[in-house]
This record gives structure tokens, C-alpha cells and sequence, in this order.
């Protein structure tokens, strides 16, 4: 299965509208930096939380450079959502400049 992939840029730009960005990366990555307006469940509580998301949706998925990302894309699209991996994750955000917050 192909999984389709958005870069950072793109996404930003989507972002002025109604869009679900998952941070799948752990609790301490997530409250050091991320995109503004994440939605955070951590890579291995995706099974079991999966149904915490908006079904019928584009969920964009993110993490540190793209690896974990692609591995939720994968299962969510198995279970039938609609799951783009952001190209780069946050280590891309950050080098675009993008606007991110921090804490908890």
C-alpha cells in the first residue's frame, strides 16, 4: 500500500482550514516543540486510541523526520482512514521556520 506524503510547506498552508495534524511521537519529544494545533497520541498507543480520530478526515500524521509517522499512516489507512505522512516531521518544520509552541 502506497501512502500518500505532504511536505511541511504544504501542510502549513492547508492549516488555515480544518485540518488534523497527529503527533505521534513520545510525551517528552511532544512537549519540547512541535506544530501548533497537534493532536498527540504516541506511536505505540495508536492501536488502541486509533478510534480517538475523526473518521471520514485526512489525518496528516508527524513525528521527528518521518519514520513513526509512516508506520501510523500504514495502520490507520489499514483501518481505513485516510493517513498522509508528513515528509521530514518536525525536524522539517523546524528548518521551514513554522510556527510551533511547547509544554504541556
Amino acid at each position: 500500500m502506497s501512502i500518500p506524503e505532504i511536505t511541511v510547506t504544504e501542510l502549513h498552508d492547508l492549516m488555515k482550514g480544518d485540518t488534523v495534524l497527529l503527533d505521534v511521537r513520545e510525551e517528552g519529544e511532544w512537549e519540547e516543540v512541535r506544530a501548533i494545533g497537534t493532536v498527540h497520541i504516541p506511536l505505540g498507543e495508536i492501536p488502541e486510541r486509533a478510534g480517538e480520530l475523526p473518521a471520514g478526515e485526512r489525518i496528516h500524521i508527524i513525528c521527528r523526520s518521518g519514520a513513526r509517522s509512516l508506520s501510523a499512516a500504514e495502520f490507520l489507512a489499514n483501518q481505513g482512514l485516510e493517513a498522509i505522512n508528513v515528509v521530514g516531521g518536525t525536524n522539517a518544520w523546524l528548518q521551514a521556520d513554522l510556527p510551533t509552541e511547547s509544554g504541556p
